[in-house]
């Protein structure tokens, strides 16, 4: 393994997107989705395709790109899966944003309400959230709050992976989930840190989630890899930078025309929308219509 002061973690952003965007890797796609809806109870599926493959060695990772990953079973059903390193004020409003605009790419390419596909939003946190829950796998559902039982609608689902929760717990929780969702987690948490013995004695009993643990080795090994890395790391680095100052200068321009100016500007620095939004103050929508 290169010798580098950046860590690459089985989280880390670049590695996610290239393990489940390769056909090969089906099958553990298809695992990790199996573990989540199984885990509370919903069928299992027998087919994950990815909409958006990534190929890390055709794209440039010192642009802003989302490194989501889209997936369609074999009903239609999409699944979005990410991981989340950073909290920000604001994040789930994003995530929620992000589950409209999949939501509603369906019904552009229909026209007819009764075409709309199920979308499941699955969130890795890193951070800490919803430290009043005890599940480390928190499901949001649309339900009545007369009776929960009754619910609006089964096109609407975010899971949210707490793996911040999990460390900042001492793995209190982990034995409520399934044993698939067990290993996934442990995999995220401790693929870094434990050695090879001690991780291959963990996933042993799940070959799909020992199987990206083999490719996370191989991937940690490659010297491309790395670079690819490094690359990215000080592209997300500026783009810190560049959020710092927009808060900063979004804070002292109080005055209306100074927002739209500064997100403006920053727009045209290929900050993120939502950055812009929580540095000035403006909706998503008013700051896509700034030229």
């Amino acid at each position: 393994m290169p010798t580098n002061e950046i860590v690459i973690k089985p989280t880390t952003d670049l590695f996610i997107a290239a393990l489940w965007s390769a056909p090969k890797n089906e099958p553990i796609l298809r695992s990790l989705l199996n573990a989540v809806m199984t885990d509370i109870g919903q069928p299992v599926i027998v087919k994950a395709t990815v909409l958006n493959p990534f190929n890390i060695q055709d794209r440039a990772v010192d642009k802003q790109i989302r490194l989501d990953v889209l997936v369609e079973d074999e009903t239609g059903a999409i699944y979005n899966i990410e991981v989340q390193t950073d909290s920000h004020k604001g994040f789930f409003d994003r995530m929620l944003y992000y589950w409209a605009e999949i939501y509603g790419t369906g019904l552009q390419r229909s026209e007819r309400y009764e075409d709309l596909r199920p979308v499941h939003s699955i969130v890795i946190t890193e951070f800490s959230v919803f430290r009043q829950l005890k599940q480390l796998h928190a499901v949001f559902e649309i339900r009545a709050r007369e009776n929960p039982a009754v619910l609006l609608s089964t096109h609407f689902q975010m899971h949210v992976l707490r793996l911040g929760d999990l460390l900042r717990n001492n793995l209190s929780g982990l034995d409520d989930l399934c044993k698939d969702l067990q290993r996934w987690m442990q995999f995220w948490a401790f693929g870094k840190q434990l050695e090879e013995n001690k991780m291959n004695a963990i996933l042993h009993d799940s070959p799909d989630v020992l199987q990206a643990y083999e490719e996370y080795k191989r991937f940690t090994a490659d010297t491309v890899m790395w670079e690819k890395i490094k690359e990215r790391e000080r592209f997300l680095i500026d783009q810190r930078l560049l959020r710092g100052y927009a808060i900063r200068e979004g804070r002292e321009e109080g005055r209306e025309e100074g927002k739209i100016e500064t997100a403006r500007n920053l727009k045209r620095l290929g900050v993120p929308a939502a950055t812009i939004a929580e540095a000035t103050g403006l909706s998503l929508t008013e700051i896509e219509r700034l030229d």
